[in-house]
C-alpha cells in the first residue's frame, strides 16, 4: 500500500515506503513533505542548504590562525585570495591575444632563418595595433606567471594546502609547472638572440638528464642543435598542446574549489 492513492506509488528520489512501517505521525509528515515538494521543490532547496553547510564547514579551522598567529599577517590580506581568479583572467587574455597573433606569425626558418623574427617585426611595426596586441599578450603572460606564483605562496603560507585540499594543491603545482613551460616555449618563438640562447640552454639541460637526455633533446628540440625543427616543436607545444592541457587542468582545479569552498581565514 502506498502513501497516496492513485497511480503514483513512488516518492520523489526513488523512496519506496510501506504504510505499516510508519507511525501515524511519520506518515502525516511524509505525506505533507511530498505534497509540498511537488509544488515548492523543497527537497532541492534542502540539498542546496546541505551542500552550503558542508562547504562552509570545510573552511580552515579557527585554531590554524591562532596556532600560527597569522590573523594580521600579510598573507591573510583578503585581495590575495583573488590571485587564483586573477591568473585565470590573465590566461584568458593571453589565449585570446595569442590566437590573434597566430594569424600573422610564421613559425618557420626553412629557406629563411629570419622568417619568424621578420613576422614579429611586421607585427610590431607594420600591422595595425600589432604593437598593442603583442604587448597585451606578453604582459598577460607575465602577469599570469606572477599571479600563479603568488597564489601558490599564499596557499602555502595560509596552510590551505592541508586536508581536505591536498589533491588541489598537487594540481596547483602541476599548473605552476605548465605555466613555466608555457612561458619558455613562448619565449623561443620570436627566434631572436634571447630566444636562440634560451633554446640552447634548454638543449644542454635536456642532455644533462641521466640515461634519457639525448632522447629528450631529440623529442623536444629536434636534435642537439637549434633549427627549424626546434621552432616548429616549440610552436606546436605552445599553441596546439599546452592550451588544451592547461584549460582542462584549470577546469578540474576550479571544480574542486567549487566543491570544497575557498579556504578563507577566520
Amino acid at each position: 500500500m502506498s502513501l497516496e492513492d492513485g497511480d503514483e506509488t513512488e516518492m520523489d528520489h526513488g523512496a519506496w515506503l510501506d504504510e505499516k512501517d510508519l507511525t501515524p505521525l511519520e506518515r502525516t509528515f511524509l505525506v505533507t513533505l511530498v505534497w509540498l515538494d511537488k509544488r515548492l521543490r523543497l527537497v532541492d532547496y534542502l540539498e542546496m542548504v546541505e551542500s552550503l553547510y558542508y562547504r562552509v564547514n570545510m573552511q580552515l579551522p579557527k585554531s590554524h590562525t591562532e596556532q600560527y598567529n597569522l590573523d594580521n599577517k600579510f598573507w591573510y590580506w583578503y585581495p590575495l585570495y583573488a590571485l587564483g581568479s586573477f591568473s585565470v583572467l590573465a590566461y584568458v587574455v593571453a589565449a585570446m591575444s595569442g590566437a590573434l597573433l597566430g594569424f600573422y606569425y610564421a613559425p618557420s626558418t626553412a629557406g629563411d632563418p629570419s622568417a619568424a623574427y621578420n613576422s614579429i617585426t611586421y607585427i610590431m611595426t607594420d600591422l595595425n595595433f600589432g604593437f598593442m596586441l603583442r604587448s597585451l599578450h606578453r604582459w598577460a603572460a607575465q602577469v599570469m606567471t606572477a599571479a600563479v606564483f603568488l597564489h601558490m605562496l599564499r596557499v602555502y603560507f595560509t596552510g590551505a594546502y592541508k586536508e581536505p585540499r591536498e589533491l588541489n594543491w598537487l594540481i596547483g603545482i602541476v599548473l605552476l609547472s605548465l605555466t613555466m613551460v608555457f612561458g619558455y616555449t613562448g619565449y623561443l618563438l620570436p627566434w631572436d638572440q634571447l630566444a636562440y640562447w634560451a633554446g640552447q640552454i634548454g638543449v644542454e639541460m635536456s642532455l644533462s638528464i641521466p640515461f634519457a637526455g639525448e632522447w629528450v633533446a631529440q623529442l623536444l628540440f629536434g636534435g642537439f642543435a637549434l633549427g627549424d625543427a626546434t621552432l616548429k616543436r616549440m610552436y606546436i607545444i605552445h599553441v596546439f598542446l599546452l592550451p588544451f592541457v592547461v584549460t582542462t587542468v584549470i577546469a578540474i582545479h576550479l571544480a574542486l574549489v567549487w566543491m570544497q569552498g575557498i579556504a578563507e581565514p577566520h
